[in-house]
């Protein structure tokens, strides 16, 4: 039988186990529905996935703050309609200008999952794609490199930020 100490480690990972699995097994069911006969499957699959997501990202201090988040989703939304509009527009329209480059921007945030997270963000932003690093600085490529990119991308970290601390 596994002992955990008294910190409070089983704790996290029971907590961890139960939220995942619910959410799974939701998922589950919103796919499949509520068939009698598919539970027992939807449940395996559930702890299948719930098992593979803990071995992948364990269960960390972080904590999500629901109303930066929905600020940030919101900003998301608005952002990336926005910037599909003016892609589509500066391709379809020659008259207005295309500058691609690259642009370097200097993140605050430590290597690791919050990096990644905001990688991911700002990857599915139209007009800027992470591109790389070097020398911990990350390198975009942006189809426009006279716009404020470096201003846009400090504000996406700050909106990341607030709607991800970690505790």
């Amino acid at each position: 039988m596994r002992k955990f100490p008294a910190n409070g480690i089983a704790r996290n990972v029971l907590h961890g186990w139960l939220a995942r699995t619910a959410g799974f097994f939701a998922f589950w069911v919103i796919l499949s529905g509520l068939n009698p006969a598919d539970l027992p499957v939807g449940v395996l699959a559930a702890v299948i996935a719930t098992w593979s997501s803990l071995r992948l990202l364990p269960p960390g201090r972080w904590s999500f703050h629901p109303i930066a988040l929905t600020q940030l989703v919101l900003r998301f939304l608005r952002q990336s309609i926005g910037a599909g509009i003016d892609v589509a527009w500066r391709a379809l329209d020659p008259r207005l200008p295309l500058r691609p480059g690259f642009v370097v921007y200097p993140v605050s945030v430590p290597p690791g999952n919050a990096r990644n997270a905001f990688t991911a963000l700002t990857s599915l932003l139209p007009g800027t794609v992470p591109a790389g690093e070097e020398s911990g600085l990350l390198v975009y490529h942006c189809l426009d490199v006279d716009q404020p990119v470096v201003s846009q991308l400090a504000a996406e970290e700050a909106a990341l930020s607030r709607a991800l601390r970690n505790d």
